[in-house]
């Protein structure tokens, strides 16, 4: 070897690869090849530190703020126990409220549908006049 002084040995325990560039980690400072420096490939004991992801409450889907230095999975699970506003009730909330006013039906939707002439509330197939025998106008109603 002509630069035996040149390079360095690359930190990750399989690899020991002497990399000519070798490529130093900005969280835990050691030395890797370039197929070891992302903190996963190398497992980086130190990765939160220079991590900024936001991690979100898995219960109440509200992003939590965490500062530099401190581990996401405390500040979550301190979440959890103080200020998590998780609802379980909420989880099994009706979406179809909305009951048609059409003697019989039973029909609900999601959304209100109201009849521009009576103002009631009806399903998709009560929706228009003719078919809920709409009183609201005095116009005649013709099918055309």
């Amino acid at each position: 070897m002509e630069l035996p002084w040149l390079g360095e040995h690359c930190s990750e325990r399989s690899c020991k690869q002497l990399d000519f560039l070798p490529l130093k980690c900005d969280a835990c400072g050691e030395v890797f090849c370039k197929d070891h420096i992302r903190y996963d490939d190398h497992k980086c004991s130190s990765a939160y530190k220079k991590n900024v992801q936001v991690p979100v409450c898995p219960l109440c889907q509200t992003p939590i703020p965490v500062q530099k230095g401190e581990i996401p999975d405390i500040v979550v699970g301190a979440h959890i126990d103080k200020d998590c506003k998780y609802n379980p009730a909420q989880q099994k909330q009706k979406i179809f409220t909305n009951k048609c006013l059409k003697p019989g039906c039973k029909r609900k939707e999601m959304m209100k549908v109201v009849c521009e002439q009576c103002g009631g509330n009806f399903c998709i197939k009560h929706r228009h006049p003719l078919d809920h025998d709409c009183r609201g106008s005095s116009q005649p109603i013709s099918k055309a």
